[in-house]
Order: C-alpha cells, then sequence, then structure tokens
C-alpha cells in the first residue's frame, strides 16, 4: 500500500532527511535549515542566535508551499536571513530548502515549486586570512584543553567544513588510518600527526556519541545522537567553538579580537608539518600513512 502524503510539513521534513542517506548529524543540519524555513511560510520571522536552535517552528501544512503568496513569503524570509547571516550559511539554507522540494514535488507531494527565483546570495564572502606558521605554531603551543587543541588541530589537518567537523562521532573515527570511516553520503575527513597524537586521549572511554563535546550536560530535550551516553554532555556547537577560539587568542593579538574558526583551514600560507617547520597545503606528512 502506497504511503500517505503528509499533512504537517514537519513531517514532510522528516520523511525526506529519512530518505536522504544522510549521516545523523549531516541531518541535524539539514533539519535546522528546513526549519527555518517553516517561519516564512507562517509569515513570521525566524528567530536568530542561539534561539534559533531550541525554537519549536511553527505547525503548519505542507500544502501552504503550494499556496500563490508561497514565493513572497519565501523571498521575503531570504532577504531577512541575508541581514543576519553571511552568505555561505544562507546558500546552504536555499540549496537545502529547494532540494527537499525538488524531493516532495517528485513524491507528487506537490505541484509547484516557489523556490524557482530563490538565487544564491551574490554577496562575496568576506576574505579570510588563513593563519602563518608562526600564528600556528603560537596557537598549537597555547595551555588550552585537549578539546580545544583536538579541533584547532583537526580542522588545520583536515581543511574539512567546520559543521563536518563539528558533526563528528567517536565512532567515525578510523584512528590507525587517520581519517573518518566511509559513511555513505558523507565526505571523508584525513587528518596528519598533530591530531594523530590527540584524538585518542580525546576520545578515551567513549566508544558513541559526539566526538567533541560541551563541558556541561546537556540540557533536557537534546537529540539523542547530540548526547553522548557516557558523560551525558552535548555535541559543542559552531558558536561556542567560535567562541572558545576567541577567547584563548585574544592575548596572541593585540588590539584586535582574537582568530576565527576559518581561519584555521589552509589557505595559500604553509602549514607545518608534523615537526613544526613550514609545509605547503597538500603535502604529505611523511610520518603519517599513504
Amino acid at each position: 500500500m502506497a504511503e500517505l502524503p503528509p499533512v504537517e510539513y514537519a513531517v514532510a521534513v522528516e520523511r525526506y532527511l529519512a530518505a536522504s542517506g544522510l549521516a545523523e548529524g549531516s541531518r541535524r543540519i539539514y533539519r535546522i535549515a528546513l526549519n527555518t524555513w517553516a517561519w516564512a511560510l507562517a509569515d513570521r520571522p525566524a528567530p536568530t542566535g542561539p534561539e534559533r536552535r531550541r525554537a519549536r517552528p511553527p505547525v503548519l501544512p505542507l500544502a501552504l508551499l503550494d499556496h500563490p503568496d508561497a514565493a513572497r513569503r519565501l523571498r521575503t524570509a531570504a532577504d531577512r536571513r541575508r541581514a543576519d547571516t553571511d552568505p555561505r550559511t544562507l546558500n546552504r539554507e536555499l540549496s537545502t530548502l529547494r532540494a527537499a522540494v525538488a524531493w516532495w514535488r517528485a513524491q507528487r507531494w506537490l505541484d509547484d515549486d516557489p523556490t524557482t527565483d530563490l538565487h544564491p546570495d551574490p554577496r562575496p564572502e568576506p576574505t579570510v586570512t588563513p593563519l602563518t606558521p608562526d600564528d600556528l605554531r603560537a596557537l598549537f603551543t597555547l595551555r588550552a584543553p585537549l578539546r580545544e587543541q583536538s579541533l584547532w588541530h583537526l580542522l588545520h589537518e583536515s581543511g574539512a567544513a567546520i559543521d563536518t567537523v563539528l558533526a563528528l562521532d567517536t565512532d567515525d573515527l578510523d584512528l590507525s588510518r587517520h581519517r573518518t570511516l566511509h559513511r555513505p553520503g558523507r565526505t571523508p575527513v584525513h587528518w596528519r600527526s598533530g591530531t594523530a597524537r590527540l584524538l585518542p586521549l580525546l576520545v578515551a572511554g567513549r566508544t558513541a556519541g559526539p566526538l567533541f563535546l560541551t563541558d556541561r550536560r546537556a540540557p533536557a530535550g537534546t537529540p539523542a545522537p547530540d548526547r553522548c551516553p557516557h558523560t551525558g554532555r552535548a555535541r559543542l556547537s559552531y558558536r561556542r567553538a567560535a567562541e572558545l577560539l576567541t577567547a584563548h587568542t585574544t592575548p596572541l593579538t593585540p588590539g584586535a579580537h582574537g582568530w576565527t574558526l576559518r581561519q584555521l583551514r589552509p589557505g595559500a600560507p604553509p602549514s607545518l608539518d608534523s615537526d613544526g617547520r613550514a609545509r605547503h597545503p597538500g603535502t604529505p606528512d611523511r610520518r603519517d600513512p599513504e
């Protein structure tokens, strides 16, 4: 018997995510993006900042996407998002919505496509200056907690997207090969000697749950995939990870406000090898396995 079309937008979101083949960490990010557009369909501004993740989206019918006014509401919401987010985030949210609508139309749950006029944000992304070898040396010798040093090394050595790294779970790791295990629909993450020395210490005694954890126990209602079954702590958020880096590096940048997570990703300047020497990104670490 064919599955009946969902009535509620939220149910349609969950069915799309279930069929997507995405890992749970990626589904969580997609869910947040799609919930953001629910506020637009209700003709209400979406919450911003920390409240965005905790806010319960309005309950509404999926059929609102077929309403003649749906395209206008989504355009208005996109304009609002441009005012309080960066182009990369907005473009990812637009892409997520377009992909979901295309899948819903393929299931014959929708007739129209209100995302046709939603175009990528044309604003250029802010220029990010990668850290120099001296900057990296200063960062990696800071007396910072193991969690922070592990995250900073992994972001720099892998060059992976920040959201991808924060979505990793302990059982994603292949520590002996310095990489993540193959997961359908997920981009593999590789690292080098600096990260390889730290990760075994970070995950000691843990076999499941988020790789990077908060200091406190997860609040009630935190989804199980974002809560450590061993410690009860929650997955570290992008916002908190950014705050921690800024706090630790402000003393290293007199007159500035510390460094950002995006500066950790390799750029044109050379990065450091396992002995602390300058090395251009993409050059294999001779101590790491092929």
